[in-house]
């Protein structure tokens, strides 16, 4: 059973258009030359507030009722989806409390100062976000707005691959990141409902492995490390989201933490586009992973988002 129909997507893509971009895709001849395939990228690095998250927290903040949305709303989150979070509630009106750990990107942090969210730091585990964000709730009465384990923000992001699929048309594969599984779930419904012949194949750093693990086990793995550079993919799949990867997602390939840098820097010298680290794994599965590219392969691969801490970069 599929818990997310064509139907939703489409009406979270009429619900998000005054407050998120068509984002353009991009190709790199150079790039294409370096893994043997025809490769289209889906910049959502130009997404308003930075990144592929203002999809999903937009749908899921103006889905709610004006009596339900009245006292604000709150998640707990490293930096993309509390900026999105952040900024859609700004253009709702309404509170936005936003629960970030202590080792999060200081760019992401400004961001959400920029939204005039109010941030409550935590230590950089999940019970700490957890534990923090029930406190806030209970104090104000805010909507929880999940990152990633929610039918609504599922929706939100699927509205990516729809659009890179509608601009492309047919493609052999579909490649997304995948931390907490919400990208890569919608993702996949996306790409079943518009192209039932092609696959998609989560992205996943070799550091940050609990998806792949996840995938061959057929139950929830937890989160081992989460020291990868890719920031954005340290969270653990949800019940939700790992439902729909089970059943749409080819399977979980990993990058080295090496080969995530020198695709990150790639995209930076030949595309001259930022990007941060979490959006160079799918680049950089198809460098570790060559297997996956047959022939002549159309590939498309999701840039997941550009807030990049410039003093910090990988390479320097």
């Amino acid at each position: 059973m599929i818990p997310i129909s064509l139907a939703q997507i489409r009406e979270a893509a009429q619900r998000i258009a005054p407050f998120t971009f068509k984002t353009p895709v991009m190709t790199s001849e150079a790039l294409d030359e370096l893994v043997g395939a025809k490769l289209f990228f889906k910049c959502e690095n130009f997404q308003r507030t930075g990144s592929f998250k203002m999809r999903g927290a937009s749908n899921a903040i103006f889905s709610l009722s004006d009596e339900n949305a009245k006292n604000g709303v709150a998640t707990h989150s490293s930096g993309n989806h509390a900026q999105a979070v952040a900024y859609a509630a700004l253009r709702r009106g309404i509170p936005a409390y936003i629960v970030m750990p202590t080792n999060t990107p200081k760019i992401k942090m400004e961001g959400v100062k920029t939204y005039k969210g109010q941030i409550f730091l935590c230590e950089p585990t999940l019970q700490a976000r957890e534990t923090t964000l029930n406190e806030i709730v209970s104090k104000t009465n805010a909507v929880f707005v999940p990152p990633f384990n929610d039918e609504r923000i599922i929706a939100g992001q699927a509205t990516c691959a729809k659009e890179l699929i509608e601009e492309v048309g047919e493609l052999d594969l579909v490649i997304s990141p995948v931390g907490g599984g919400g990208l890569l779930s919608g993702t996949a419904l996306a790409t079943h409902y518009l192209l039932p012949n092609a696959k998609t194949i989560g992205a996943e750093p070799a550091w940050a492995d609990d998806a792949f693990r996840s995938f061959q086990a057929g139950k929830i793995a937890q989160v081992l490390r989460t020291d990868t550079i890719a920031d954005g993919l340290r969270t653990s799949l949800g019940e939700k989201t790992f439902a729909i990867i089970r059943q749409h997602v080819s399977q979980i390939a990993l990058a080295k933490e090496e080969t995530i840098i020198k695709a990150m820097r790639l995209v930076w010298e030949k595309m001259k586009i930022i990007i941060e680290p979490s959006c160079a794994v799918p680049l950089a599965i198809l460098m570790d992973n060559p297997e996956l590219i047959g022939e002549n392969k159309k590939i498309g691969l999701i840039l997941t988002g550009g807030n990049v801490d410039l003093d910090k970069l990988p390479w320097q």
